[in-house]
């Protein structure tokens, strides 16, 4: 499969790309797409959710009435879960929601979301680029130019380029990433892939070595 490579004014260079069929044209396999951003969902969650449980709280431990005779239920301290302010039975403690994926799979899954995006036609190769100083207004030109400035658009470069980042850092439907970064929930929650000629190679070169 065949891109065109684009400047950042929009324009044709003449030369074109060709994307690997055995990463942009795979069957994709959901299951593992599914995995994967579940993967990353969980290890977002902070995990810091906490309730007292009988043990933590200060409180009497004196027994409240007689154990029988009383018509109601047995109860220990004012501590007891069944009571208003008491503590709380087998509530949330922090944890870690993380859990492992084999390195095949995530593989797996980074091609067949990236061959949706290549089915979809939501692939737009670039010519590499940089700017001389952080300005937005440069970044927003280069949206408009290519026509992705109503989209949510990922760019792709191949290295950490800070004045690409911070220019496009209070855009909010634009993200950064590197090759090395891409992942499987960035490339499916953006609605256009926007790539440089040389983080076309990078991506090649992680997913098939």
């Amino acid at each position: 499969m065949e891109i065109n490579v684009l400047n950042i004014k929009g324009e044709d260079t003449g030369r074109k790309v060709t994307l690997n069929e055995s990463i942009y044209g795979i069957e994709p396999n959901d299951h593992v797409l599914y995995l994967d951003v579940k993967q990353y969902m969980a290890n977002q969650r902070q995990g810091t959710a906490k309730t007292k449980e009988r043990s933590e709280l200060s409180g009497s431990t004196r027994k409240l009435f007689r154990q029988k005779g009383t018509g109601g239920a047995r109860r220990g301290d004012i501590n007891s879960p069944v009571l208003v302010g008491g503590a709380r039975v087998f509530g949330p403690t922090p944890r870690d929601y993380g859990f492992k994926l084999n390195k095949k799979v995530k593989i797996l899954a980074r091609k067949s979301a990236l061959t949706y995006k290549a089915k979809e036609d939501s692939i737009i190769v670039v010519e590499d680029f940089t700017f001389d100083a952080p300005k937005t207004k440069n970044f927003v030109e280069m949206m408009n130019s290519l026509k992705v400035n109503d989209k949510k658009s990922l760019f792709v470069l191949s290295e950490t380029n800070k004045n690409v980042y911070l220019s496009a850092r209070n855009i909010q439907k634009a993200s950064i990433m590197t090759a090395s970064q891409l992942n499987t929930y960035k490339v499916l929650n953006a609605d256009v892939l926007v790539m440089t000629e040389s983080s076309v190679k990078t991506i090649e070169t992680i997913l098939t070595k």
